[in-house]
This record gives C-alpha cells, structure tokens and sequence, in this order.
C-alpha cells in the first residue's frame, strides 16, 4: 500500500529541488540523465519529472505521496556502463535516535536518545556492490592515461569539478580475501573514497547522491520499529535477514539474498557494515540535546578529525548484538591499516580487519541543496590530515589519480580504449 505523507507545507520548495536536480551540474548545463534511469512503473515515463518520481499513482509497491506527486522505486543504470543499482524510496516522518536503556547488550555510545525529525529520501535497496565499485576503481587508470595525453587537465578553474580516483590495491589480498564476486558488497574502502564515489556518480548522472547520515541510516534500518533489530526484539529469527559470524563462512555474500526490512531495504543488518557521515564519539550524542528535537541534517555530527567514524548495522563478521538497529562501530585507522607499508597512510583503502566488512550505501535526499559549497561537504575529506595525505599521496608519490568528470567523462574513456 502506498504511505501518504503530507508535506504541503514544502511544496514549493519540493518544486524548486526538483528543478535544482536538473541544473546542479556546472551551475547551468546538467539536465536529468532521464536515458539512464527507468522508474518500475509504466506512469514514470515522463522526462519532466526526476527519476523515482511519477504523477500517477502506482497499482502495486511502495510509493510516497507528496501534493499529488508520487516517489517510488527507480533503477538507474552508471552511464557509459551497463551496471544498474536500485533505489527505494523512504518516507519521511519522525523517530527516536539510538537505543533505550533497558535494551539487552546496549552500549554507552548509543544514547542518549533524541528525537529526529527525517525528510523523504531514496536509500539504496542494497549496498553498493563490486561490480558497482570497480567502475570507479577503473578511473584511476584512465586518469593517467589523460595526464599522460595532456587531455581533459584538472586546472584550479575546474577542480570543484575533479574527484580522486583510489590507488591501484598495495595487495589485493587483504580486500579480496573475503570474495570480490560482483554482486557482493564492496568493502575495505575508506569514509572518503565512499564520498568520492557518491561524488563521481552525482556528476555523471545528474542526480545527488551521498553518503547517509547516522540518523538517516537508523530512521530507514529500523523501518519504523522501536525494536533491537528491523525484525524484532529477539534474534532468533536473524539468520534470516542477515549473514553474521554464525552463517557468513569467512566471507561477504552476494547483496538482496536475505530478507529485506519492512521498506525493502536488503542487508541493513549485517554482510557488511555502511559508512555514515558522522564523527563517532564514545560518548553517544553528546552533541545533541535530548530535550529537543533535530532534523536528520542538524543531527550530523560532521567530523574535524580524521578518526574516528562512524559505519553502521555490522558485518558477516559481527555476532548478533553488533548487528542491532542502535549498534555503532567506530573506525580505526591505525589498527585498520596495520599492513599498509606506506607513509602516509592510503586516504582510499584499508588493510585489516574489521575493515573487510565495512561497505556503503547511496542515499538520494528528495530536497537537493541548492549551494554547490554545500553539496561539496558532502563529498570531501571533512578533515586537513586527510586532504593533505589526498594531495602528498598524488601529487608527490604519483599514488592514486585526479580527474575532471563530467557528461562527456564516457566518450573520453571510450576514446582511450579505442586508440589501444
């Protein structure tokens, strides 16, 4: 059945973010990539809407209606590939951030609770895979190829719209030892190479796309439940909808094969744990005040250091507790990249475990920020160790790779493969 949501309050301004989806690109030139997203509905296909959006209500599926417009689940295709991804739309609405005290195995950091007030958004129905991954790892060879060329140059007039592509794997062994089969979670990558990712693929489909924010991922793993897990209170049944350290064997699976949430979202408990854009702190949400209540967006606890973040719902290497709706894992860098021989450390990869079970999910915000300085926060290294190791690691080591992109980024990597 479809969820009916009131927001007339924010229709003009559900208007103009729907307009701003269609010009964010170069400030005047995107327009919606509507030839590489297809709705699931016959109705969504139009050309004057934003993909995921349909003016006739669908007969079957989730849907959110919103002033006679409807969100609803949408595929849409990498342009210049053939791989596809799926998006499902989330209701907007209000919850409770974290776990009560009287939840069984919870920890200190996961209060107090807050009350969160979430925009509509679309959340990946599934996290990102490595076929999904490994177009992006691709860049970094093409890259070179134009700074070798002297093509496509990344000038300071141009950089805003340059994204780093990560360094060719120190040993592929540590990342791919738990499997690299396309259709399983990518892993081992670092917070900022996740928001380089969601960079990269906003740009090149004309569409904003970014990391979640811990309450966004909270508000949509829970799917509505105040319980440990999306499926209850017990974890019994949990074998069902997660690979964990009982079922998992050693390795990652392949994405959607459990059972999804009540919105549809697939593996929001374990197979791997999802980067969020938050600064973890041991002390819970010391930020907020608990007396009052946050949009989804304030709640961010938007880091100033490079360590620790925060990657939620656990991975196939995890035990139950640490898979619950509230369970936050804090990174490491130094234990995390214990193998790693450079200095500095890789900005794009880790070496050592648990980091082989930490992956991402997209999110789409229905409201798109109008401010490209805005849109930025979300895609870079938020702290000055990482953006100097970023340009120490390419600009002195020649390690990893800088490169515009931009509509015509396919064509010009075709153009290299057709000259070889």
């Amino acid at each position: 059945m479809c969820a009916l949501i009131s927001y007339k309050s924010r229709f003009w301004l559900f208007l103009v973010a729907t307009v701003v989806e269609t010009v964010f690109l170069f400030c005047s030139s995107e327009i919606l990539s509507a030839q590489s997203t297809t709705a699931e509905t016959p109705s969504a296909q139009t050309t004057d809407l934003a993909p995921g959006i349909v003016r006739d209500k669908p007969e079957s599926g989730p849907c959110v209606e919103i002033d006679g417009v409807f969100l609803v689940p949408y595929t849409a295709t990498i342009p210049g590939t053939e791989i596809e991804f799926e998006m499902i739309p989330v209701a907007g609405g209000m919850f409770t951030l974290g776990s009560p005290g009287d939840e069984a195995d919870r920890n200190a950091d996961e209060g107090p609770q807050v009350n969160i007030n979430v925009d509509p958004f679309w959340l990946g129905k599934c996290e990102v895979t490595w076929k999904e991954y490994k177009s992006y790892m691709s860049l970094h060879e093409s890259f070179k190829e134009f700074q070798m060329k002297g093509i496509r140059e990344v000038t300071e007039e141009r950089m805003v719209d340059a994204i780093t592509a990560p360094s060719t794997l120190y040993d592929p062994s540590f990342t791919f030892d738990a499997g690299d089969d396309p259709r399983q979670p990518a892993a081992t990558m670092t917070q900022y190479a996740a928001k380089q990712y969601t960079k990269w693929l906003s740009i090149l489909s004309g569409q904003f796309y970014r990391l979640p924010g811990e309450a966004e991922w909270e508000y949509a793993c829970r799917a509505g439940t105040t319980t440990s897990w999306s499926f209850g209170s017990e974890a019994d049944d949990i074998e069902e909808f997660a690979w964990l350290d009982d079922n998992a064997d050693y390795e990652r699976h392949k994405v959607g094969k459990k059972k999804p949430n009540a919105w549809g979202l697939h593996d929001m408990h374990g197979n791997v744990a999802e980067w969020t854009l938050d600064q973890y702190n041991e002390q819970g949400y010391v930020h907020l005040d608990p007396a009052k209540a946050y949009s989804a967006i304030d709640a961010i606890n938007w880091p100033t250091d490079p360590d620790p973040y925060v990657a939620r719902g656990g991975s196939w290497e995890m035990t139950s507790d640490q898979l619950r709706s509230a369970a936050r894992l804090a990174s490491n860098n130094s234990e995390w990249k214990q193998e790693d021989p450079n200095s500095p450390k890789s900005p794009w990869w880790f070496t050592t475990e648990p980091s082989t079970g930490v992956g991402f999910r997209l999110l789409r915000p229905l409201h798109v920020p109008d401010s490209r300085e805005v849109r930025e926060r979300y895609w870079q290294a938020d702290s000055p160790k990482d953006q100097y190791a970023i340009k120490f690691r390419i600009e002195s080591e020649g390690r990893g790779a800088r490169g515009l992109v931009d509509p015509d980024l396919p064509a010009a990597i075709q153009g290299i493969k057709d000259d070889k």
